[in-house]
C-alpha cells in the first residue's frame, strides 16, 4: 500500500550521519578553537534560558493565595459573641469577624451591600427596602432570610434586652416582604440611618426558642453561629471555664468571598503589660489597644505600627451653669490661646494624635511658629484687653457689676493615664496665664454616673465618640443638654439647632458639608469648649500580613473591615488567568 509518512529508520540513519559529521568536526578542533567553541556554547546556552525566564516573568504576577494564619493579642475576655449584645471591644472584635449585616462599612467610609444584594430608598426618606442575597448563608449553611432580618431588629428594640444598638432601632417599623426582602420604616427622614443596617444577623434558626431571661446566659453568646467572614473553630478555657483562647477559621461561602487568610487565633490578657509581655515572648504576632507611652517598648522587628485618626472628640468642655466665669466669652477664648496643642500631644501623646480646633475630627489644627511664651503673652492679652486684671496672688479678676469675678475653676476628668497626665499639662499652662484651677480625677464609672450625668463639673476634660455619620445631634443640639443628652458643655443656639435638625435629613453629600461648615464656624465663634485632640488607633501587625487597610474606623473592632482581602501567601500566575 503506498503512503507518504518517513521511514523512521531512514530519518535515524540521517540523524545519526549528521550528528557523527559534527562530532568529527569538534574532534577536528584545536585545543583553542575547542575553549572558545565551549563558551560560546555556554554563552548561547544561558543567554537562551535568560530570555525564556524573562519573556516568562513578564507575563507573571504576584496574586494573593489562600492560607497562612495569625495570632492576635486581646485585653479583656469577650463575653457577649452577639451583635445585640456586645459591650467590650474584646465582645465587637469577635462579633465584626463571625456576623454579618445587610450592608458593610468600608475602610474609605462608603457602604456597600454585604448580605444584601441591593437596597432602595423611598423619595420620602422613610421606607428602605433590602433585597438579601439568595446564595447568603450562616456557617451551619441555613440560608439567610428576611426572617433572621426581622428577629435581629426585634431583639435589638426589646426593652427588656437592653441591647446597647436599641437607639439606632427605636421607632423603626419592620415589614417583612418574601423570604428574601426586608423593609424599614422611619417616623421621619433620617439620612445617617443606612449606617445602622451594618448590624450583624443573628440566625432565628438557632436562637427562636431562647427567652429574655437566658438571652445574656446562653452559650450561643460565647459559642456563636453567624454568617461573617471567619467562624468559630474551637474554644480554649481555663479552670474556670473563662476563655483563653479562639480559633477562626475562614468561611468558604461568605457573601463578598472566602477570606484569604486561613486561621485567626486570638488570646485574652488581664491587662496591657500581660499583653505586651506575651508580644515581646512572641505568644503573639499582633495586638491593639496599646497606650502611646507603651509604644516605644515594642522591639520586635518582625513587626508593623498602622495608625488611624479615631473619630473621637477630645477637649475641654466648659459649665457656664456651674461656674458663671465661662459666661465670658474672652474667659473661653484666652484659655483656648494658651495652649500649643501640636507640642502637647508630642509631650503627652509621644505623638500618637492629631490637634484639632473643632468639633470635628477632620478640623485639624494649624501648627503655630509662637514660643512657648508667646501663647501665654497672647492670652494673657486676650484677658487684659477685656478688663481682667491681676490680683496680689497672680490670679486675674474682673468687676462686673457690683461682684468681682475671679479666674478660677476645676477641670474634673477620668483617672485614664493619659488624661491625668493631659489635665495637668493644661492646669499649668492655665496657672502661667494667671488662672487658679484645680484638677479633679475621678474613676471612670465615677465620673460618668456622679459627675457627667448630673452636670456637676466647672470644666471637663473628656471625649466624644462621633460615628461614621458624623451625625453632631446627641453632642450639640441645646435639647440634649440634660441627661441622658451628650451636651457636655450645655450649648444652646437656635442656628445650630437648625443647621444639626436639617442634616439629619439631607441625603446630598455636598448639602451636609455645606452644613458642616457652617455649624464649625458658628462653634469657632461662640467657644464652648477647647478642642485639643483627636487620638489614633494604634495596631500592631506582623510584616508578613499585606493589605490591611485601616482607613476610617469608629471603634477597634473595624480594623477587620477588609479582613476577607489581607493576605500571607502569594502565587505568581500568568496575568491572562487573572479574572
Amino acid at each position: 500500500m503506498e503512503h507518504n509518512q518517513t521511514n523512521p529508520s531512514l530519518y535515524t540513519k540521517w540523524v545519526t550521519s549528521q550528528f557523527n559529521k559534527i562530532k568529527a568536526l569538534i574532534t577536528s578542533f584545536s585545543i583553542t578553537e575547542k575553549v572558545i567553541f565551549a563558551c560560546i556554547t555556554t554563552i548561547f546556552i544561558i543567554s537562551g534560558l535568560t530570555l525564556i525566564y524573562q519573556i516568562n516573568k513578564s507575563f507573571l504576577v504576584e496574586v494573593p493565595d489562600y492560607g497562612g494564619s495569625i495570632t492576635e493579642g486581646i485585653v479583656g475576655l469577650p463575653r457577649f459573641i452577639n451583635p445585640i449584645l456586645a459591650i467590650s471591644d474584646a465582645d465587637r472584635d469577635l462579633t465584626s469577624l463571625v456576623y454579618s449585616g445587610l450592608m458593610k462599612a468600608t475602610p474609605d467610609g462608603k457602604l456597600i451591600p454585604d448580605l444584601a444584594k441591593e437596597y432602595t430608598v423611598s423619595e420620602d426618606g422613610l421606607s428602605y427596602t433590602f433585597t438579601i442575597k439568595e446564595d447568603a448563608v450562616f456557617h451551619d449553611g441555613t440560608p439567610v432570610t428576611s426572617d433572621d432580618v426581622e428577629f435581629t431588629i426585634q431583639k435589638a428594640q426589646d426593652t427588656l434586652l437592653k441591647s446597647p444598638r436599641r437607639s439606632n432601632w427605636d421607632s423603626v417599623k419592620v415589614r417583612k416582604g418574601d423570604d428574601h426582602t426586608i423593609t424599614f420604616i422611619l417616623k421621619q427622614p433620617y439620612s445617617p440611618f443606612i449606617q445602622n443596617t451594618t448590624i450583624g444577623i443573628l440566625p432565628k434558626h438557632i436562637w427562636k426558642n431562647v427567652d429574655n431571661e437566658s438571652f445574656p446566659f446562653s452559650t450561643f453568646n460565647t459559642k456563636p453561629i453567624g454568617s461573617g467572614p471567619y467562624r468559630i473553630s474551637s474554644v480554649s478555657t481555663n479552670d474556670s471555664g473563662l476563655p483563653t483562647q479562639y480559633t477562626l477559621e475562614s468561611f468558604k461561602k461568605y457573601t463578598l468571598g472566602r477570606p484569604y487568610i486561613s486561621t485567626l487565633t486570638f488570646k485574652f490578657y488581664a491587662n496591657e503589660n500581660s499583653l505586651l509581655d506575651a508580644f515581646e515572648n512572641t505568644d503573639i504576632e499582633s495586638m491593639n489597644g496599646v497606650s502611646p507611652q507603651n509604644m516605644s517598648l515594642i522591639t520586635q522587628s518582625k513587626s508593623n505600627t498602622l495608625t488611624s485618626p479615631l473619630p473621637r472628640v477630645f477637649g475641654v468642655f466648659f459649665n457656664p451653669n456651674e461656674n458663671t466665669v465661662f459666661l465670658n466669652k474672652e474667659v473661653r477664648i484666652a484659655l483656648d490661646q494658651a495652649l500649643d496643642k501640636h507640642q502637647m500631644i508630642q509631650d503627652v501623646l509621644f505623638g500618637y494624635g492629631q490637634a484639632i480646633d473643632g468639633p470635628l475630627y477632620t478640623h485639624t489644627a494649624e501648627k503655630e511658629t509662637l514660643t512657648s511664651d508667646e501663647y501665654i503673652k497672647r492670652a494673657r492679652a486676650t484677658l487684659e484687653k477685656a478688663g481682667w486684671t491681676l490680683n496680689e496672688s497672680g490670679i486675674y479678676q474682673k468687676k462686673i457689676n457690683k461682684d468681682t469675678e475671679t479666674l478660677a475653676f476645676s477641670i474634673s476628668t477620668s483617672d485614664a493615664p493619659e488624661l491625668k497626665a493631659l489635665a495637668q499639662h493644661i492646669q499649668t499652662r492655665w496657672q502661667q496665664v494667671g488662672a487658679r484651677v484645680d484638677v479633679k480625677i475621678f474613676e471612670v464609672g465615677d465620673l460618668n454616673q456622679n459627675i457627667i450625668r448630673p452636670r456637676k463639673y466647672d470644666s471637663l476634660l473628656f471625649g466624644t465618640v462621633l460615628g461614621r455619620d458624623l451625625d453632631l445631634y446627641p453632642f450639640w443640639h441645646s435639647s440634649q443638654r440634660n441627661d441622658p443628652g451628650l451636651n457636655i458643655a450645655l450649648y444652646a443656639n437656635s442656628k445650630t439647632d437648625k443647621i444639626l435638625e436639617d442634616y439629619r435629613k439631607t441625603n446630598s453629600e455636598d448639602t451636609k458639608k455645606k452644613q458642616l461648615a457652617e455649624f464649625e464656624e458658628e462653634i469657632k465663634n461662640d467657644t464652648p469648649a477647647v478642642f485639643l485632640y483627636t487620638p489614633y488607633f494604634l495596631y500592631v501587625t506582623p510584616t508578613k500580613v499585606k493589605n490591611i487597610q485601616l482607613g476610617q474606623l469608629t471603634i477597634s473592632g473595624e480594623r477587620f473591615l477588609n479582613i476577607n482581602e489581607w493576605y500571607i501567601n502569594t502565587n505568581n500566575i500568568w496575568k491572562f488567568f487573572i479574572k
